[in-house]
């Protein structure tokens, strides 16, 4: 039914608390049922009866609201045009470095078509979903079978784990092919990811697989990789790492997780405890660091009979399942070893590259966001009389945070690029050492950008809901980053001692 169209003087005429509109952005609402039901009281619908809201509605609230109670539009006024831009659904932003720069209309030597058709296609899927995870997230759920199997449709919990034969005969959101699939695709994945904006769900999603399964998929047997592989990526089983223990968090070597053989020699009997181990309340499997008689061992563990997790409460949502695990009198058959018996240690450290960089995507797009909303809100906000994009000292902080969100992300992207072009052993050859201070570059960014952003935002920047919740949620949970993976010092210091193995002998001033 076409909506009817209105002057502002007949608008006027309706300002009582029984015959109550408003307009906001030239549309006209009727506030007549909803004022007693206005989370904030009816005071500040009441203020603006008859009269323009538009202002004060963008204040306050999200474009979201307006969508969620569309119902109460009832009309346009006549002869005008809405002047504000409604954020379409799957749309990519036009505000300045809402988008990496490829994606602004800029040159790169690094995208290619399908890179761009990857996007675009997966904008839609990420934003349709984007509701239920963010209700997911809030209420601290697991995240259901049905979501995971509708990322393994799309086939994007394989495309979670990057390039190789995994993904040779799969087809990717906007056609993209699993023998094309590069990093730079990965990075766009994980990158629109964070655009959910569940820090806790997202890792409950992916987060644990993304660690776990390349130690199958590297070093599993062709039996193992056949049951397990196909059933995590279409969403039907879940697997997570456990190498932190209470005793030993960077400091792998030092796990004091059993596994002894059986008098047999067929089976492992592990006992030990694991901690802090992310999708650990939901995973099926367990990709597991233990000790054996000559070193360290990985083996693969399925939940069972002796496996007990409890969950651990942190600063982020329970949806990310983090748990304590435990494991007492665990009979593990050894053809679930991963790698060789006693060299596990090489298993461990295989992927910590990987795991690196797929943070460093997410801390990237999770800075860009929060850039994204104090632009907006800067130029929407008035006090003092002025929108506090008018201030200097606004202008400063937002020159501050692009500026060091834009070198690390040139970074990321030369590293990427990087990647693409070196097989395993030159990737761990040359890139451990950047890749270490890049994560550690990325949480300092990270930190400098919501420090910032909490001072534009004020007291929304530390409320949940609202206006503020995208700033809260990086301010509240990039110190995940800054810890998991390996610490920001222990970051740092590996950085310098790999540039100190290239150091040439004969260096002086």
């Amino acid at each position: 039914m076409a909506l009817k169209t209105f002057t502002r003087e007949e608008v006027k005429r309706h300002a009582s608390e029984d015959d109550l509109w408003i307009i906001i952005d030239s549309s006209v609402y009727d506030m007549s049922r909803f004022v007693d039901m206005h989370p904030g009281g009816a005071f500040p619908i009441l203020e603006y009866a008859g009269k323009d809201a538009t202002d004060a509605f963008y204040g306050l609230h999200r474009q979201e609201v307006l969508v969620k109670y569309n119902r109460y539009k009832i009309g346009t006024i006549a002869d005008e045009k809405p002047q504000i831009d409604f954020q379409e659904f799957g749309a990519f932003s036009k505000v300045p470095y809402a988008e990496p720069s490829a994606w602004m209309g800029f040159k790169s030597p690094y995208f290619k078509e399908s890179h761009f058709k990857l996007r675009a296609a997966l904008r839609k899927i990420i934003d349709e979903m984007a509701p239920e995870a963010r209700e997911l997230e809030e209420s601290g759920s697991k995240p259901p079978e049905e979501f995971l199997k509708k990322l393994g449709d799309h086939n994007l919990l394989a495309a979670n784990i990057g390039p190789g034969p995994w993904l040779h005969g799969m087809t990717f959101p906007g056609g993209v092919k699993g023998e094309e699939f590069d990093y730079f695709h990965e990075m766009i994945v994980h990158e629109e990811f964070a655009r959910w904006k569940v820090r806790g769900f997202d890792d409950g999603v992916c987060g644990g697989m993304v660690i776990s399964l390349p130690t199958v998929l590297n070093f599993g047997s062709p039996a193992l990789k056949q049951k397990i592989v196909p059933e995590v990526f279409a969403g039907r089983k879940r697997i997570a790492l456990a190498i932190t223990e209470p005793y030993a968090g960077s400091d792998v070597a030092r796990i004091r997780t059993t596994a002894k053989r059986t008098p047999d020699g067929k089976y492992f009997i592990v006992n030990g405890v694991k901690k802090w181990i992310t999708s650990g309340c939901f995973a099926d499997y367990f990709s597991v660091a233990v000790q054996t008689e000559k070193g360290m061992s990985m083996l693969l563990i399925e939940r069972g009979e002796g496996v007990e997790t409890k969950p651990i409460k942190t600063s982020y949502s329970p949806s990310a399942g983090t748990a304590y695990v435990t494991f007492e009198n665990v009979k593990v058959p050894v053809e679930n070893l991963l790698g060789k018996e006693n060299k596990g240690f090489y298993v461990v450290l295989s992927n910590f590259n990987h795991e690196r960089w797929v943070m460093l995507t997410g801390i990237s797009m999770a800075c860009r966001l929060v850039i994204e909303e104090c632009f907006k809100w800067a130029n929407q906000r008035k006090v003092f009389g002025k929108r506090l994009i008018d201030q200097p000292v606004i202008r400063f902080k937002l020159a501050k945070m692009i500026s060091r969100l834009e070198s690390y992300h040139s970074w990321l992207e030369n590293i990427t690029y990087q990647m693409n072009n070196m097989d395993y052993a030159e990737q761990a050859d040359k890139l451990a050492g950047p890749l270490a201070l890049c994560k550690y570059l990325s949480t300092r960014v990270a930190h400098e950008i919501s420090d910032e952003a909490c001072q534009i935002f004020g007291g929304r920047a530390i409320t949940k809901t609202g206006m503020g919740r995208t700033v809260e949620l990086l301010q509240r949970t990039y110190k995940f980053s800054a810890i998991l993976g390996g610490s920001e010092e222990i970051m740092a210091d590996l950085g310098v001692r790999q540039a100190l193995k290239k150091y040439p002998e004969g260096a002086r001033l």
